[in-house]
């Protein structure tokens, strides 16, 4: 309801505030005076409220246009907060994006980010679409009528639900986001531990070279490692963002692995270079006694020189000569190492004690067959028949396995074995004459109890592959 201004009052009072007026006042007209002055704050408190009624500025147009305003204004608002969750939702759904992206390259992981960029334009025009709507419409203007209310309502509210679609299909995209997310975010989540571990694990290799150095030993190779792994620990300081985060996962474990081995390697070091001495100290005793045992060695040719025919002994003939270069050049290669030890080379001196090794073996066997092969002619040339009777147990304990069950053997295991049979009657046919050659007995038995034995393997197999 519109206030009207009260009419002025106007009481007759002018001659008594004319300051140049002298004439003397009356009691009666001074009475009035009072009255007047008392009558003008009511006036004042009767007009000032309709002055400044709505804020002072705004004219008041009825009911239905402050309804329709207030209605608009309602609408207003519900886009307003419309627009502000789907910003902030579209902000958080930006975070889950990136988060995947610094992880995952996969398909999966480029059409996440193509459909959040479609999610973008989108929200982009809505949001647009908004904006344009609270421009177009001053709801603070005093003359808003109430159809320009009504209209400011309807697009106001549009855009709110808009605004609204748009919120549940970014919603529902960022659901859809649940198993890659989930995989970035554990991916995150190993990151700052791996390269904590990885920046420990060099500090204790480091530690452990700086103890090394202190008890005088030399560890230029793993220092030379430790130093190769600088590079990698710049790159990982540098951080993901820069390098990407799966990269710097396996760099980090791969830097952690080379510091362990380093660190293990490092305090290793004194046991080893015990190591290295002791096997100096072993295997030059060894070196000695084989030697020795090699000088023997034409003794042992010599006998068999002269008991047995020479298909027994003459494979054994440059076994003293290169026993004797054996031990030669084993000895050499361990002062070798020797200087690589003193040098604290270890690489060095393990591989040449390695070397020492396997010519010791070799020359150790070339000397232990000498002496076995006279052992072996004694006992056959003594009793062949301990030999025979070896050979047969093996082929009748074949044949019973190989009848075991059935009326007929396999013709594949019963050939082998009537084979063995008459192979072992030719080898026993050689012990005949006033020379026999006993070593070809030998190898000839031994050649038969092998063929008889792999056929037992043969029976074993198939009668388990049945039974299963």
């Amino acid at each position: 309801m519109t206030a009207t201004p009260a009419e002025p009052y106007t009481p007759n009072v002018p001659r008594a505030r004319q300051p140049h007026s002298r004439a003397p006042r009356r009691s009666r007209a001074g009475s009035g005076d009072r009255l007047v002055l008392l009558a003008l704050p009511l006036l004042a408190a009767l007009v000032l409220p309709a002055s400044f009624a709505g804020g002072g500025t705004r004219r008041w147009f009825g009911g239905r246009a402050e309804s329709q305003r207030a209605e608009a204004q309602a609408a207003k608002d519900a886009a307003a907060a419309a627009f502000y969750e789907l910003d902030t939702a579209q902000r958080d759904l930006r975070i889950s994006i990136e988060t995947i992206t610094a992880v995952d390259d996969s398909p999966a992981a480029r059409q996440a980010v193509a459909g959040f960029e479609a999610l973008g334009r989108r929200i982009d025009q809505v949001s647009r679409q908004y904006i344009d709507a609270v421009d177009a419409h001053d709801l603070d203007r005093d003359d808003l009528e109430a159809s320009a209310a009504a209209g400011a309502r309807a697009q106001l509210t549009t855009a709110k639900d808009e605004l609204g679609r748009v919120k549940q299909e970014l919603d529902r995209f960022a659901a859809g986001l649940g198993p890659l997310l989930g995989t970035a975010e554990t991916q995150l989540a190993r990151l700052v531990p791996a390269v904590e571990r990885a920046r420990q694990g060099l500090l204790a290799a480091s530690n452990a070279l700086d103890a090394v150095r202190g008890s005088q030993l030399k560890a230029d190779d793993l220092a030379a490692r430790l130093a190769a792994l600088a590079p990698e620990l710049t790159k990982l300081n540098q951080g993901a963002g820069q390098h990407g985060v799966r990269d710097t996962l396996e760099r980090a474990d791969r830097v952690v692995r080379e510091a362990e081995a380093v660190r293990a390697e490092a305090e290793r070091l004194p046991e080893r270079a015990a190591e290295i001495d002791h096997r100096l100290v072993s295997l030059r005793t060894r070196a000695e006694a084989l030697g020795t045992r090699a000088g023997q060695v034409p003794q042992v040719l010599s006998e068999l020189r002269r008991r047995f025919v020479a298909a027994c002994w003459q494979d054994l003939q440059q076994v003293p000569e290169q026993a004797a270069q054996n031990v030669e050049q084993a000895q050499l290669k361990l002062r070798e190492a020797r200087a690589a030890r003193d040098a604290q080379r270890w690489p060095d001196a393990t591989a040449l004690l390695s070397t020492v090794r396997a010519l010791l073996n070799h020359t150790d066997e070339e000397v232990s067959a000498a002496g076995d092969r006279l052992r072996r002619l004694n006992a056959v040339q003594k009793d062949p028949q301990q030999e025979i009777d070896r050979t047969r147990f093996a082929i009748r304990d074949a044949q019973r396995l190989a009848m075991a069950g059935r009326s007929t053997p396999d013709p594949r295991h019963a050939r082998p074995l009537d084979e063995s049979v008459a192979r072992l009657d030719r080898a026993i046919g050689t012990l005949e004459g006033r020379h026999p050659d006993y070593w070809h007995f030998l190898t000839e038995t031994e050649g038969v109890r092998q063929a008889v034995a792999r056929v037992v393997d043969q029976i074993r197999k198939e009668r388990g592959a049945g039974a299963t």
